[in-house]
């Protein structure tokens, strides 16, 4: 199976089913199969062949889901950038994957590179601009084609594919906060695995309706329409989570079953009165990007008693490592569960040595979700992508911290950078956040070292509140109660919010 398959087995199943909500109308499989088809038919016209990258900086909308199936049924490579991607950054990737064409918003950074004579992506033969004619069609030096003409160009035939499955299907850059950004390179036997081994443990099925508000360049949104596609469900598809009511109103109205958020979506949510929504045809909530604290995962299972809820844990180099069985929950407060299925993990100290209960080392996954390392980047590659146990296999070193217990539940202590050593001790941020959050009127918080000339670094607590009574002294006396002496904070700063990356994590380099 290839990825563009999840359409056109869903199309070929269910023609006249609504695949996607988005933008106040809805799209059938067959008339987004139509689309795409249209989609690769133009890349082949401007000379995209089999393998070459196309770049695609769209909002979430009916043009870039098409535009994801397309670009894979031509044997291309698609690279989805954020649509509010800056140019400098923008021309950085275009020119590190040496696209072949870009499918963009003509309201984006997009426009702007392309309007100058000489491309500054050189690689560009062609692009695709959705929304009104940009200013670079006039002076941009390569053809310039808009969506709208799509339909009464190319016939929507479904086109032959070459594909096969370790053939490329995608690059996603991360976010790339110490550097220059790095393209994950995912071939379709990859993205297959993974889709389908996460379906299984959440139980997706046809009539699941998922309501995504997760930006589609981010692999958690991503896969919400792959999965949903694959088993024909239909995607709920927005762009925004900063009215969490109408969300809400949305999840109501179009009695949506699966439900993926990240921490600072279900934060806002919660402070709701979930009482005025009927949310009764929730089957699961699913959270991972950050993991949520336990007493936020407790307050989900309350505010949600009939739906089911999935903590998780991933990486986009494995797309995702270890689930919580809903299950087991009560049993292990704070845990991220077990390895997805068909895959293994096990924690590893610095000298490759496995560790056993109750020690803490690095987290390495193996599996056909491992992807395939960085593109263009050999030294990056090597130090994430280790030779495995087997012969000519590799592994992925998470460059998190984790121990295990006795029944083989992992738990996330801290990124490795993310470590502070304090007085000679090791300081895990997550364990002083996770206590902190148990205070009732906080809303968010981001603990990290600071240089101190006596600690070396002391443990700084960034708060935001929605309790303007919570003081410092509240705070640290409640770190005092929960923490060893050396864990609790030397300083408390509150804030009003805290910076945050697109996929929603709070921007630890930032505040560093």
């Amino acid at each position: 199976m290839l990825v563009h398959h999840f359409l056109e087995n869903s199309s070929d199943r269910f023609p006249d089913k609504a695949a996607l909500v988005c933008e106040g109308r809805r799209w059938t499989y067959r008339e987004l199969e139509a689309q795409a088809n249209r989609v690769a038919r133009a890349l082949a016209k401007t000379g995209v062949k089999r393998g070459d990258r196309v770049g695609i900086c769209l909002r979430n909308s009916a043009e870039a889901v098409a535009s994801i199936f397309g670009i894979l049924k031509a044997g291309a490579v698609f690279v989805y950038v954020n649509p509010t991607i800056k140019r400098d950054k923008l021309e950085y990737i275009l020119n590190n994957c040496q696209a072949a064409a870009l499918i963009f918003d003509s309201r984006t950074a997009a426009a702007d590179l392309l309007a100058s004579p000489v491309c500054p992506a050189p690689s560009l033969q062609g692009a695709i601009f959705c929304g009104p004619d940009p200013e670079a069609r006039k002076a941009c030096p390569i053809p310039l084609s808009p969506w709208i003409a799509l339909e009464k160009t190319f016939p929507d035939e479904r086109p032959r594919s070459p594909t096969i499955d370790v053939d490329l299907a995608c690059l996603i850059y991360t976010s790339g906060t110490t550097g220059d950004p790095k393209g994950v390179v995912s071939d379709h036997s990859n993205m297959v695995f993974a889709s389908g081994s996460i379906i299984e443990y959440l139980g997706m099925r046809s009539d699941d309706i998922i309501f995504n508000v997760l930006p589609l360049s981010f692999d958690y949104g991503l896969y919400q329409l792959l999965m949903t596609f694959r088993v024909g469900g239909t995607l709920v598809l927005e762009n925004s989570f900063a009215y969490p009511a109408s969300i809400l109103n949305q999840i109501a109205k179009e009695k949506v079953t699966g439900f993926p958020g990240v921490p600072t979506l279900f934060e806002m949510i919660l402070r709701l009165d979930l009482n005025a929504f009927d949310l009764s045809h929730l089957r699961f909530l699913t959270n991972t990007a950050a993991a949520l604290p336990p007493s936020r995962v407790m307050d989900l299972r309350t505010r949600f008693p009939k739906a089911r809820v999935f903590s998780m844990y991933g990486l986009t180099e494995t797309k995702r490592t270890l689930y919580m069985p809903p299950e087991w929950l009560d049993r292990k407060p704070g845990s991220v569960g077990i390895a997805i299925p068909g895959t293994e993990v096990w924690i590893e100290d610095e000298q490759g040595n496995r560790l056993g209960p109750g020690k803490t080392g690095e987290l390495v996954s193996r599996g056909r979700h491992v992807m395939r390392g960085y593109w263009m980047a050999e030294e990056a590659t090597a130090k994430r992508f280790r030779p495995g146990p087997l012969p000519g296999e590799r592994v992925c070193h998470t460059g998190d911290l984790f121990s295990m217990d006795e029944e083989g539940c992992f738990y996330f202590v801290a990124r490795k950078d993310d470590v502070i050593k304090s007085r000679g001790e090791k300081v895990a941020p997550k364990e002083v956040e996770n206590v902190i959050y148990g205070l009732k009127g906080v809303r968010e918080v981001a603990v990290l070292g600071v240089p101190d000339p006596l600690l070396g670094q002391a443990v700084k607590a960034l708060v935001v509140v929605d309790d303007p009574g919570v003081t410092a002294a509240a705070v640290l006396a409640h770190c005092r109660a929960h923490l060893e002496d050396f864990m609790v904070p030397k300083q408390v700063e509150f804030r009003a919010s805290l910076p945050k990356t697109e996929s929603g994590k709070i921007a630890r380099k930032e505040l560093a």
